[in-house]
């Protein structure tokens, strides 16, 4: 239930009635909102290991993925970091894609993929990459009209597919998080241990000082940052949601020191009054967008984010949670519902040639024709 999962939910909450259509699906790991949701998975299911180990299938997504049959759908709406939107719609159907991000496997972190993965799947990968480019480029032309979630991806979604795209900020569940009533002493890093989200410099910039690090999350990198890390950092693994609201509200401030397409960590950090101090690249530029809600630094270095820290504690004891979480106000799941059902009733007024083609009127008529 990450970024991606959040979206699919406020879709369904826009769409009751709507299918599902994903490669792999683990229920388990679903909120109880997606647990009773109609959800068609493709072969890739039945392979084993699938569930953990999908993305080493992405030479096999674009078959699964036109295995699908859509032809009973007038709107299809495609969200995406990898290749849905190749699905394979009907002749008149309506396809809006919400693009979290161009296959990052393929396009821009395509060496660090690669080299995560044995030998031979770095073999594979070698000499399927350049049938997956062209399969995603000519596969763009499959969508009526492209949602990027940041002006940082449609500027990727305008050079990779030449296509023009509106910026719909993801839905962030700011109400689920508070101001705390008393701040730690410890500074946060929350999500994914891997490679090109950083944790290392976060690490690396709290051992050398001996500030306090909480860091909460799983993966790959997490024995080589225990490795790196000093008395003053502690992991705290996978943890529940409560342990990360707490956290969240209680820390000094969140170090983010990745490069993330939108990133809604930074505002649930902000929605609970904590500044944020983040690499000033991708979705951060847009979303800690002034030093009354945090610090950008200009390098993924050790030096770069202790200058930010630095900065950040000359100022912290003037810094106004209710002011900073007001900021996070404005990337609402409310806020997304609003402009996306705009965008789209736009979408299918043109595309139908209706004047009054409002998701609820559609909807309905189709259902009665049905």
């Amino acid at each position: 239930m990450r970024g991606g999962e959040k979206v699919v939910e406020e879709l369904c909450r826009m769409f009751p009635d709507a299918d599902i259509f994903t490669l792999v699906c683990n229920r388990k790991r679903l909120s109880a909102f997606l647990q009773g949701r109609t959800i068609h998975t493709s072969f890739l299911q039945k392979i084993p290991g699938a569930q953990k180990h999908y993305t080493k299938m992405l030479p096999l997504m674009p078959f699964a993925l036109e295995h699908f049959d859509l032809q009973d759908y007038d709107l299809v709406l495609s969200s995406e970091s990898g290749p849905a939107k190749g699905v394979i719609t009907r002749a008149d159907a309506l396809h809006i894609c919400y693009c979290h991000s161009p296959m990052r496997y393929i396009w821009d972190q395509f060496h660090v993929y690669r080299h995560g993965l044995s030998w031979p799947g770095r073999l594979l990968m070698t000499a399927t990459a350049p049938i997956l480019r062209a399969w995603d480029v000519t596969t763009a032309t499959r969508v009526d009209a492209f949602v990027a979630n940041s002006a940082y991806v449609a500027n990727r979604i305008r050079r990779f597919y030449d296509r023009e795209a509106t910026v719909i900020y993801p839905p962030v569940a700011v109400d689920d998080f508070t101001i705390g009533s008393g701040r730690g002493d410890f500074y946060l890093y929350a999500g994914q241990l891997t490679a090109y989200k950083r944790p290392d410099i976060a690490v690396r910039a709290c051992s050398e000082t001996g500030r306090k690090l909480v860091v909460i999350g799983e993966g790959e990198q997490a024995a080589f940052l225990k490795s790196i890390a000093g008395p003053s950092v502690k992991f705290l693994g996978h943890q529940p949601f409560p342990v990360l609201r707490d956290h969240l509200s209680r820390c000094r401030a969140l170090l983010f020191p990745g490069v993330e397409d939108f990133g809604i960590l930074p505002v649930e950090a902000m929605a609970s009054g904590r500044p944020v101090l983040a690499f000033d690249a991708g979705g951060a530029r847009e979303t800690v967008s002034s030093s009354a809600v945090g610090f950008r630094f200009a390098r993924q270095t050790p030096e770069a984010i202790l200058e930010a820290i630095e900065a950040f504690e000359r100022v912290e004891d003037d810094m106004d949670a209710t002011l900073i979480r007001d900021h996070a106000a404005q990337f609402s799941s409310a806020t997304f519902r609003n402009r996306l059902t705009g965008f789209i009733e736009q979408q299918l007024s043109a595309h139908f040639g209706r004047s009054d083609a409002s998701i609820a009127a559609f909807a309905g008529q189709r259902a009665g024709a049905n």
